[in-house]
């Protein structure tokens, strides 16, 4: 039975080595538009559908697919900064 479980831990390792190159970029484009998203929330202040606050938990949570969210349902052209107070 351990022999059958370190065969499929080593396949699992090496097919892991092969996919790194494609996990990479992914992780990467991830990460940017989770970034993105977060700091476009934070200088908006304000959304067009939910709160902001709501926003950044889906942004983080909700991995690649929270940030597009964002963009496409939340996200609003004008800034709002102290001037316009």
């Amino acid at each position: 039975m351990s022999f059958t479980v370190n065969t499929n831990l080593e396949e699992g390792i090496e097919l892991l080595i092969k996919l790194i190159p494609f996990l990479i970029p992914l992780v990467l484009l991830q990460f940017g538009l989770m970034l993105f998203a977060i700091i476009d929330i934070a200088r908006k202040q304000k959304t067009k559908t939910l709160s902001p606050v709501v926003w950044v938990i889906i942004s983080v949570c909700i991995n690649m697919i929270g940030p597009v969210l964002y963009l496409i349902f939340g996200r609003t052209e004008k800034t709002y900064d102290d001037d316009d107070i």
